[in-house]
């Protein structure tokens, strides 16, 4: 999924006169009436534009999430931003944003819906509203068969006890086989989990030798001649029929790169469907998280990782967090392979061993990259993946943030390894992204501001910079058609505006969205409010503030209404959460 387009719908805006009116009582809204003529915006003060709004924005910012641990596990929520130091490629750089995201606030409680044909009618309390969306990935194709059997179980029963009134799940795979979008229905959850299997993208044409990607990727991209020895003594042994060296060597060689390609393949279309995953889970609004569940892959430093870096970036300015469970639990390296691994040589099996020991634990570090980048945990070397489960699935009670501009940044697409320490660290546990690839070319300011608004409408974070009241109000016209009216009141008194030509100028952007009750989008709707006000209408402004009412045709259901509303000279901004349900 990429930018969400907000589509147009019927919307009142109450502008000019109607504009100051006062913030709604509890009843239905009054009719509006006229200021005096003095204090009221004529022509050309006040003017609307469904147009994106722009905004300055700070191009090239690298944003790092960190979590402290204290030796008990706990999250460390005390520490600012003189406590961190941050380095980029050895080089200390200067934190010029840092924020702490916090999960364990409340919901700014919101008033009951008014039903405009009975108003005085008092109506239930809203639904709960969902705040917490977990996308469960199954990496199905390099989970082994029995490690899957395993993990599906401990899944189900982790879901079972944990699916709660405001969460919501979704199960998807790495192969894009299935798939089951967010929902609070446990049966559906439980059948979905249930019918996961294997599904490798391409099937090696040479089971003998057995030749693993990794030693594939030494092989062919290292020229490393032990790996080579292996994987031609282990050709000789199954195919003991042949003796010429040439025709063993090609049938070696062979083999590596059939099984180099299968790997690549295999390794990219898993990466594919994580970035994927977390496109998807960044359009759900709340606290978003993925499960990735996996024995691990190979990921070869070369364009593979450039992909890593852009699911890294793409999950922080996303607030998705990424967590990984390591399907294998404790897991030992038989030597020369199982009962079912045939065509392998006894003189080269102690190298063999020692490649797979460093592949399997190689495999681990996709797995605990993806984790510490974003704020999640790791599990691993833990038979307990019901436990496991239970335990990152949970989301970090607290996240520092850190954003810094690098110094003279070449648009080259480079790696860049990062480091984040403490200034006093003692006792204390910490995770934080390793490393950005920088971009090929310099941010555009007008779509990084279109991402800024568009990642606040996505979220379920209560914004306070500018008080912002939210109301609802509904009617149905049938059983199965209903007006939906939001009701934002902005008080004005903290808004900046810039003194030019006598008058005083400020943009406002307004964005008021809707979303079912398993958190999908369902309509929105975005305006920019430019301001040239007089001296006597801003006074009114300040005072009174303006009240704008967006009206969506919808069927009677539960929705979550989220309103942001942004200033551009003061680059503030406001968010504001609410629910409905219509009967």
């Amino acid at each position: 999924m990429g930018m969400i387009r907000f589509r147009q719908v019927a919307c009142t805006w109450l502008l000019s006169a109607a504009a100051f009116a006062q913030a709604p009582p509890a009843g239905p809204a009054p009719p509006t009436t006229p200021a005096p003529p003095a204090k009221t915006a004529s022509a050309g003060e006040m003017t609307t534009h469904d147009v994106p709004a722009t905004f300055s924005s700070r191009v090239n910012l690298v944003m790092v999430p960190v979590v402290v641990r204290d030796a008990k596990g706990k999250a460390v929520g005390n520490l600012s931003q003189e406590d961190f130091q941050l380095y980029d490629r050895g080089k200390l750089q200067v934190i010029s944003r840092f924020a702490v995201e916090r999960t364990d606030l409340p919901p700014t409680p919101v008033p009951p819906a008014i039903d405009e044909a009975a108003p005085d009618k008092q109506q239930p309390p809203p639904p709960p509203i969902p705040d917490r969306f977990v996308a469960y990935l199954f990496d199905d194709v390099h989970l082994d068969t029995s490690n899957l059997l395993r993990v599906r179980l401990a899944a189900d029963k982790h879901l079972t006890e944990s699916l709660s009134p405001t969460m919501r799940a979704a199960i998807f795979t790495t192969s894009g086989m299935g798939g089951l979008d967010f929902t609070d229905d446990m049966e559906k959850l439980r059948a979905e989990i249930n019918s996961i299997k294997p599904h490798t993208v391409l099937t090696a044409a040479f089971e003998c030798p057995n030749v693993t990607y990794y030693m594939a990727d030494m092989i062919v991209n290292h020229t490393d001649g032990q790996a080579a020895a292996v994987v031609r003594a282990d050709t000789a042994a199954c195919n003991s029929g042949i003796t010429d060296a040439a025709v063993l060597d090609n049938i070696a060689h062979a083999a590596a790169l059939n099984a180099l390609n299968a790997g690549e393949a295999e390794a990219r279309q898993s990466l594919i469907n994580v970035k994927n995953m977390v496109q998807r889970v960044t359009a759900m609004p709340g606290s978003r998280s993925i499960i990735l569940v996996s024995d691990g892959f190979w990921v070869p430093a070369d364009d593979m990782r450039t992909d890593e870096a852009e699911i890294l970036d793409k999950a922080i300015r996303g607030n998705v967090v990424i967590n990984a469970l390591d399907a294998r639990g404790v897991y030992t390296i038989i030597p020369s392979g199982d009962a079912s691994t045939r065509g392998i040589s006894t003189a080269s099996s102690g190298l063999r061993t020692m490649y797979e020991t460093t592949a399997a634990l190689a495999q681990q570090d996709i797995l605990a990259e993806l984790a510490d980048g974003t704020g999640g945990q790791f599990y691993h070397n833990d038979n307990g993946l019901r436990e496991g489960f239970d335990q990152i699935a949970t989301r970090p009670e607290f996240i520092y943030v850190l954003g810094f501009s690098p110094q003279n940044l070449r648009y080259d697409g480079a790696y860049h390894k990062l480091k984040v320490s403490l200034v006093k660290g003692k006792g204390l546990d910490m995770q934080s992204r390793r490393g950005y690839t920088a971009p090929r070319h310099a941010a555009d300011p007008a779509e990084e501001a279109k991402e800024e608004i568009r990642e606040a409408v996505f979220s379920r974070e209560e914004l306070p910079d500018i008080p912002v009241d939210v109301r609802t109000q509904f009617f149905k016209s049938s059983d199965t058609a209903a007006r939906l009216t939001v009701v934002a009141h902005v008080d004005m008194k903290t808004i900046h505006f810039i003194d030019a030509e006598g008058r005083h100028k400020d943009n406002l952007t307004v964005v008021a969205g809707i979303f079912d009750k398993n958190g999908n989008f369902v309509n929105g709707l975005q305006r920019l409010i430019e301001m040239n006000l007089k001296d006597s209408t801003l006074e009114t402004v300040a005072s009174q503030g303006i009240t704008v009412r967006t009206a969506f045709d919808v069927m009677p259901g539960t929705y979550t209404i989220r309103v942001v509303v942004r200033d551009s000279e003061g680059q503030t901004m406001a968010a504001r959460n609410g629910a409905v349900q219509i009967p």
